[in-house]
């Protein structure tokens, strides 16, 4: 009974649809007749009809076709996108390997041609920004690693191992206000000491004005040195100049080492004359 009464509800709204669109109804059914007549009629005018038809509509599917598919472009432009993001990581990627590979070819010949022992290490804390500024480095006792034992690169004096631990070490850099190291001009061989003064430059320090120093002289360390090997490039001179009534030169040195992309670094482990520092202790004290 409720079946009944709901198939006459819907028939009846049908129908109040069809009225209420009935010119829609009967159009759409006159073409529909048309057609049929057309398709079974084999007049020859129909024929042509016909045949133009199917060319017109040939042409404007043509011409559609070179409307592009939003969609697909969509998913294309999204596919295109993903893959640049991804050949982008490659490129970064096979650079930083490029820049790793070039930096260890660099370092294994100064290891090739050192005269010394030395410990790869990386660096794995840095503070660039203090007046006692220093690096961690992942060697420590358990690589032989011990105080006092000079840091280089491949571009020359980083600092010295102040601090160590079974794995890690502290090294003072060459910015920080505690370090000095014995130094030379390589061209005049005249000798100094290197220092910092928490300024944008090192300063060679302790070179009276009579001495020959000139702009872009090459400054190394020196033979004087109980702690650093001689020859070891420290950086350029930069700048000269004289001060009334002081009678040493004021000369700016710019490191050879560029500290902020510092990365790997190597411990010279054997470099102390066991002899020389302990006569020179001797002597100081006795002295």
């Amino acid at each position: 009974m409720l079946g009944a009464s709901l198939s006459w509800l819907e028939m009846l709204r049908f129908i109040t649809i069809v009225l209420v669109f009935k010119e829609y109804v009967v159009l759409a059914l006159l073409v529909i007749l048309s057609l049929l007549i057309l398709g079974a009629n084999d007049n020859t005018q129909i024929r042509a009809i016909r045949s133009y038809t199917v060319g017109a509509v040939g042409i404007l599917q043509s011409a559609l076709s070179v409307i592009p598919n939003v969609v697909q472009l969509k998913r294309e432009n999204e596919v295109l996108h993903q893959l640049t993001v991804n050949l982008s990581d490659e490129v970064n990627r096979l650079r930083e390997a490029r820049l790793e590979n070039l930096r260890l070819r660099a370092m294994l010949g100064l290891k090739e041609h050192a005269t010394f022992t030395l410990a790869a290490a990386e660096v794995v804390g840095k503070s660039l920004h203090l007046l006692r500024n220093t690096i961690t480095v992942n060697v420590g006792e358990n690589d032989g690693v011990k105080p006092d034992m000079p840091i280089i690169s491949e571009s020359g004096l980083v600092g010295k191992i102040i601090v160590t631990s079974r794995q890690y070490s502290i090294g003072q850099l060459m910015l920080n206000k505690d370090f000095r190291a014995s130094a030379k001009i390589q061209r005049s061989r005249v000798d100094g000491i290197i220092a910092w003064d928490g300024g944008d430059y090192l300063r060679l320090q302790n070179v009276s004005k009579t001495q020959d120093v000139k702009e872009g002289d090459v400054v190394t360390t020196s033979e004087y040195s109980g702690t650093f090997p001689r020859d070891i490039k420290i950086g350029f001179v930069s700048k000269t100049s004289e001060k009334p009534g002081n009678l040493f030169l004021d000369i700016d040195v710019i490191p050879s080492v560029d500290f902020p992309s510092l990365e790997q670094v190597f411990i010279i482990t054997a470099v102390k004359d066991t002899e020389r520092v302990a006569i020179e202790k001797k002597f100081i004290r006795t002295k």
